[in-house]
């Protein structure tokens, strides 16, 4: 199983990339999702990243397509209603594409379209999707036995949640407000990790 990390655009740059860098060795990508700050600060958060130690391998840029390619950055995440994976796949076929899907058919279709992987959510009860009823982990069942890419789950991933979507044999998880808005983000990323591995 991955480990995701997903930043929650609720820092300043600086904040930001010192949470990354703290925990650059614990999580298997982090994912750069960052909408409300302008191109330049995260082409900025990006370049401090790298001057310190963050593997470009490991960066995921999410919806920044244009940042992805002027960075090198070989990972792109598209937002379920964002560019189509088609089109960036046959423009971009070096760029690993992943994309948001929230059923089993947008997932059949994001595959079917060249998406390298896909993220579906949101799993269980999170404050960043108030009000809206979670999709739940059974989708993830019929995922795995028809998809060949690999899935991953966000939305409410908690120490305690995880053995729930583990059980379903997930590929891997993302992980925002756990990690993000922790005041240790070290030590829960680390307690993540070793969950990950037992």
């Amino acid at each position: 199983m991955r480990l995701i990390a997903v930043t929650d655009d609720r820092q300043s740059v600086n904040a930001v990339a010192e949470k990354i860098i703290a925990i650059k060795d614990v999580f298997d990508y982090v994912q750069i999702r960052e909408k409300s700050k302008s191109v330049l600060e995260i082409v900025t958060l990006i370049e401090h990243l790298q001057n310190n130690g963050v593997k470009k391998e490991k960066i995921i840029m999410n919806d920044r397509l244009d940042v992805a390619l002027c960075m090198d950055i070989p990972t792109v995440h598209l937002p379920e209603h964002g560019l189509p994976v088609k089109m960036v796949k046959e423009r971009y076929p070096h760029i690993r594409v992943g994309c948001s899907v929230h059923s089993f058919e947008r997932a059949k279709q994001a595959e079917t379209n060249g998406a390298d992987y896909v993220l579906y959510g949101h799993c269980f009860e999170t404050n960043s999707k108030q009000g809206l009823p979670p999709n739940g982990v059974e989708p993830i069942l019929q995922m795995k036995k028809e998809l060949n890419i690999p899935v991953y789950g966000i939305g409410g991933i908690t120490l305690e949640t995880l053995p729930s979507i583990q059980a379903v044999c997930v590929d891997g998880v993302a992980i925002m407000s756990s990690i993000f808005a922790a005041d240790d983000p070290y030590s829960i990323t680390k307690k993540f990790s070793e969950a990950i591995l037992r």
